[in-house]
């Protein structure tokens, strides 16, 4: 593999003067970036993915919504329609995307909506549904065609994207410097014991400007869930007596594995890729790695992404009898990173509502 990346590494020059272009044409006023009169915070990172976008935007939807009408709007990754639409409870993963079925899953009283042309979509929730006062994107950090009133960068504190290259080498979809249109940079993944002093080491690695501000955050898991209504106990806790089968189709699973081995007695994991989309084969693959694990407590886990991409009838017909679960995860912050960052978003949603 580092064989390959290293024949690759002129293409990442290439991609990064495209992107470095582009950038430069957007800053410049040659190509337009529109600025909405309400609030809009925008979600994302330099990466091509697993920073944990999808837990920090349900924690800002948390945060937010008993203190104003909000919305989220996501591009809808991997879905099989087009256009603008908003999700509903019957909507399928193929429908709008794994991560706003999610979102509307967890909260259906939540405005949930999908559109790859951000601006547009904006302008369909104004007219269509004026009472919003808000709207959260979701990974839309290169959308240079929309300007945020907040951008929100996040960083992987196993991989800053200060010691990140550019993409078909590593892992950036575009030069360091684009952190630079963040407001707030959160610094995601990181352990949860966390020291003052790896704080400021990190704040001063990322030679931030004074407009920016540095957050640190972490995962915490919360008790597994069926993936199915059967007949499988619903309250079942995780320990030492249980063997587990982990199966995963996110970009950074090495956080819950982790989890999950300080917390059973053993661990097999099968690793697909980002937005997998599960078929029978890997279903059946699944259940082979299942049959092989001895013991009487064996269990399924995966993750809530993936969970809803296990609703179609014939993974159903296959899955539904087995012990699988879910692990949902929320972002916690450290220290007083909460009070302050929940402060800073809270002042600007009120300050230009």
């Amino acid at each position: 593999m580092k064989i390959i990346r290293f024949f690759l590494y002129p293409l990442a020059f290439v991609y990064g003067g495209i992107t470095t272009l582009r950038n430069f044409f957007y800053d410049m006023g040659f190509l337009s970036s529109k600025k909405h009169d309400f609030p809009v915070i925008s979600v994302g990172n330099l990466s091509m993915g697993g920073t944990g976008k999808s837990p920090h935007v349900e924690y800002l939807i948390r945060l937010l919504k008993r203190k104003i009408k909000i919305a989220t709007l996501s591009r809808g990754y991997g879905r099989k329609t087009t256009g603008f639409i908003k999700v509903s409870p019957n909507h399928s993963f193929l429908d709008v995307g794994d991560e706003p079925k999610v979102f509307k899953d967890n909260y259906p009283y939540l405005n949930v909506f999908v559109d790859a042309n951000r601006n547009r979509g904006i302008k369909n929730i104004i007219e269509k549904y004026p009472e919003t006062k808000c709207v959260i994107l979701d990974d839309a950090f290169q959308h240079r065609s929309l300007k945020p009133g907040l951008s929100i960068l996040l960083t992987d504190y196993s991989k800053l994207y200060i010691k990140d290259i550019m993409l078909p080498t590593g892992g950036l979809r575009e030069p360091q410097w684009g952190a630079l249109r963040a407001d707030v940079i959160v610094v995601t993944k990181c352990p949860s014991i966390f020291s003052p002093v790896d704080a400021r080491a990190i704040r001063k690695q990322l030679k931030t400007k004074p407009y920016q501000k540095v957050y640190f955050s972490y995962l915490s898991y919360n008790s597994i869930k069926p993936v199915y209504e059967n007949n499988h106990p619903k309250n079942i806790k995780l320990g030492k007596e249980k063997d587990i089968l982990l199966f995963t189709g996110i970009a950074k699973p090495s956080i819950l594995e982790y989890h999950l081995k300080d917390t059973v007695n053993s661990i097999r994991h099968l690793r697909f890729g980002d937005h997998h989309n599960f078929m029978i084969n890997d279903i059946m693959k699944i259940l082979r790695e299942f049959d092989q694990i001895k013991g009487k407590n064996k269990i399924i886990i995966t993750t809530e992404k993936d969970a809803v991409r296990l609703q179609s009838a014939g993974i159903k017909e296959l899955l539904g009898d087995k012990p699988i679960y879910f692990i949902p995860v929320q972002v916690q912050f450290h220290g007083k990173d909460k009070e302050e960052f929940d402060e800073q978003i809270i002042e600007y949603v009120t300050r230009n509502k």
